[in-house]
């Protein structure tokens, strides 16, 4: 965390403040609603474990592990992680997608049954009027159907996630008709979803209010609320902020923004801003090895310029930027160094800022960069290197700058 002493935030308060002391849950829709994304790979059962540990790691309190109602190879994949999560006692729980039918439902008990640990069914079902108008469906269709899949789940000793999707695009009263029919059969968690990214900061807050004064309130029962976020016009993560702030209990997320067109609410965003804003308090060394191990199983590429664990993240060549950040390591404080020219302390993830030499630097970049290697900065070495960086159309690797550096030393 940044010291309040060095900076002004505007960033506390306002009509959309989450207040103090809530704490929020974090459920990782990697393992499913990542692996819609057309242009990945399915990992393998081995990588699948590996990532369901960093998770456990992460402090991520509940992960999807699949929708065994999808086929063979989703049953055998779905039952190995929930052994693994058995075998090993861990603390994530894990929950499996399914439509509104008992022929998805069955598989997620009978999984459950087999390995010996509870499994929360989701079960989600379509509800705007615009999906209604294309499948033909009633509001009392869906009511019946809801309320037929949530006493199925319960009967099978399954704990029951109601989902409904797109909600953001539903009309009050349907949405108040659904999740109630939902409570009254049983479930006990109920998700909110932006299923295709239309949510604003303002409609999620105003969609979560509702839901929490018009349908949990009036049960009396205890009642989960979570938000499911996509990201097709980029405010995945502010929604994330305002459901929590109108009373949301967890959201959702996937590694990397993975996920179907543009991808999920980023799951390793939403645990940099809770733990930056102090809605949750874990341990998260772990988080960069967590991104390049989704990228590399699920066949992509961590672009650049992504938030915090981009290769470019914390690294600047730019003159001035680079001297108010050597300046601030000049004072023996690398917390001050940290976050002179950054809004996220890099130390918190096992990370550094990088000063580095380019057309845009000035010669403290060379300082800098002289002093890390031990090197003697010598007047002429100084400006060989800065007119090679003036010279250069890009940033001079490591090797270019070491090159200049021995040519400029004097044979024995």
């Amino acid at each position: 965390m940044i010291r309040s002493e060095w900076m002004h935030d505007w960033n506390a308060g306002g009509p959309m403040a989450i207040a103090s002391g809530t704490h929020v849950m974090l459920n990782d829709e990697t393992l499913r609603d990542g692996l819609q994304n057309p242009s990945i790979q399915d990992p393998t059962i081995g990588e699948k474990i590996e990532l369901l540990h960093l998770m456990e790691s992460l402090g991520i309190d509940s992960a999807n592990i699949g929708l065994p109602g999808a086929g063979p190879r989703a049953v055998e994949h779905v039952e190995a992680l929930a052994r693994e999560i058995a075998t090993n006692r861990m603390r994530i729980r894990p929950n499996c997608a399914a439509r509104t039918v008992e022929a998805d439902i069955r598989p997620i008990a009978e999984i459950s049954q087999r390995v010996g640990i509870a499994i929360e069914a989701a079960t989600f079902l379509g509800s705007s009027p615009i999906r209604r108008l294309v499948e033909d469906w009633t509001v009392e269709h869906l009511e019946r159907t809801t309320e037929a899949a949530v006493k199925f789940a319960v009967a099978q000793g399954l704990p029951s996630m109601y989902v409904t999707e797109d909600t953001i695009r539903t009309d009050p009263d349907t949405v108040k008709r659904l999740y109630s029919a939902a409570i009254r059969s049983g479930a006990r968690a109920i998700v909110l979803c932006d299923t295709v990214g239309h949510a604003t900061p303002p409609g999620t807050f105003n969609l979560v209010k509702f839901v929490m004064e018009s349908v949990v309130k009036p049960s009396g029962e205890k009642i989960r609320v979570d938000w499911h976020g996509h990201r097709d016009r980029g405010l995945d993560i502010a929604n994330s902020m305002a459901a929590v702030a109108a009373g949301a209990n967890q959201v959702h997320g996937v590694a990397l923004s993975l996920g179907e067109r543009v991808g999920n609410t980023p799951m390793e965003l939403l645990l940099v801003n809770f733990r930056l804003m102090g809605l949750i308090d874990n341990n998260l060394s772990h988080l960069k090895e967590y991104c390049e191990k989704v990228a590399r199983f699920t066949g992509t590429v961590i672009p650049p310029n992504y938030p915090v664990f981009g290769k470019d993240a914390f690294r600047t060549a730019t003159g001035v930027h680079a001297a108010a950040i050597v300046k601030a390591l000049r004072k023996g404080d690398q917390e001050l160094a940290d976050a002179v020219y950054s809004g996220v302390p890099a130390r918190l993830f096992g990370l550094e800022q990088i000063v580095e030499i380019g057309p845009m630097s000035g010669k403290s970049n060379v300082l800098h960069w002289l002093s890390r290697h031990g090197m003697p900065a010598s007047e002429d070495l100084v400006n060989r290197i800065f007119e090679a960086a003036k010279q250069s159309p890009r940033v001079l690797t490591e090797e270019e700058l070491l090159t200049i550096a021995s040519a400029n030393k004097t044979p024995a």
